[in-house]
């Protein structure tokens, strides 16, 4: 079966895979973070910045003097380097993409959030690699991309969220942007494609578009798609086998665990968790709750196995969806964590 290289641009055919099937950084990838328009040269750029920009492109691990940023007569340029001089350092001090995409958030670094939403990209692109699942590949945006929710007749709809700034700038749908912007109209109404199971090829034949919408209600082939998704990222980080899926309520009885998927998410499981109230107008941006059970309960914590784990999705008051996968690599609660 003939698959189609998924996210072209994002580089991942630039790294190298290893044995254990980690992405190791090379050259080439360094180059295309050279080749971004924050450090690409300009028709102002000086001759120091160019000089500078041509070395890094020859040599691109080689070590940058602090004086060799400091003739670059730009200050928006000198800066762009320096954060962008430390990105690199860090990534090639970590054995390999993973494992810098999760000292990320073992040690509190900071790195600019294009950065990191790139590094989950080219990781969840590893971890689709020979998938033609276009609803899988679609699902896995939410990620590492920004989303519109739009939540009308019992529908969770769910758009990316600079495509339609862009239609609702003009861009694209003009008035019907805009009212879709302001959750006033559902997207089945917009010209925007819905992916279902019969559709999901149509993903491929645009995917670097991000103008296809997902459907995330229960039972629907995207929640689906979603649930694979997640059980993909636990397996490469953690190398264990879960079950997700998606659940109407989460039962007091099985309620110990707990990991919000978004800030907002986090912030409402935390305050039900610990006895509060959530108003009922907020309690309705949640849009997605699943449950997630580890297939061997002995990689919990003993006082935890065999304990479902309930995740949580929930929109922002603005109407969005910023997704932290990060959170799965840092609360799980592991028997290696404990």
């Amino acid at each position: 079966m003939f698959v189609p290289d998924l996210w072209p641009s994002c580089g991942y055919n630039l790294l190298r895979k290893g044995a254990d099937g980690r992405l190791i950084v090379t050259d080439d990838y360094l180059r295309l973070y050279y080749a971004r328009p924050e450090l690409a040269p300009v028709a102002e750029s000086c001759a120091n910045e160019r000089a500078l920009h041509a070395s890094l492109m020859d040599r691109p691990r080689r070590a940058v003097a602090a004086s060799e940023i400091a003739a670059v007569a730009d200050a928006d340029a000198r800066e762009n380097y320096r954060v962008m001089l430390g990105f690199r350092d860090r990534l090639t001090a970590a054995p390999n993409l993973e494992a810098f995409y999760s000292n990320l958030f073992k040690d509190d670094i900071a790195v600019p959030p294009d950065f990191i939403h790139h590094t989950a990209q080219v990781i969840l692109r590893g971890m689709l690699d020979g998938s033609g699942d276009g609803l899988e590949a679609r699902a896995a945006e939410l990620f590492f991309r920004k989303q519109r929710v739009t939540a009308n007749e019992g529908s969770i709809m769910l758009a990316d969220d600079e495509t339609v700034e862009m239609h609702a700038s003009g861009g694209g749908f003009g008035s019907l942007g805009k009212l879709l912007k302001e959750g006033q109209m559902p997207l089945r109404t917009v010209e925007l494609d819905v992916l279902d199971e019969k559709s999901s090829g149509l993903y491929f034949e645009r995917d670097e578009r991000h103008d296809t919408v997902l459907n995330l209600n229960h039972g629907r082939a995207g929640c689906a798609a979603l649930c694979r998704v997640l059980e993909r990222w636990i397996a490469h980080f953690h190398g264990v086998r879960t079950t997700v899926k998606p659940v109407r309520e989460i039962p007091d009885d099985d309620w110990v665990w707990h990991v919000g998927l978004d800030a907002e998410a986090t912030a409402m499981l935390n305050e039900l968790y610990n006895g509060g109230e959530v108003e009922a107008e907020r309690m309705k941006r949640v849009i997605g709750l699943f449950r997630l059970d580890f297939r061997d309960a002995a990689v919990m914590r003993p006082e935890l196995a065999g304990s479902p784990v309930f995740l949580g999705l929930a929109m922002a008051p603005d109407g969005t969806l910023r997704m932290k996968p990060q959170n799965l690599l840092v609360n799980l609660p592991l028997a290696s964590r404990s």
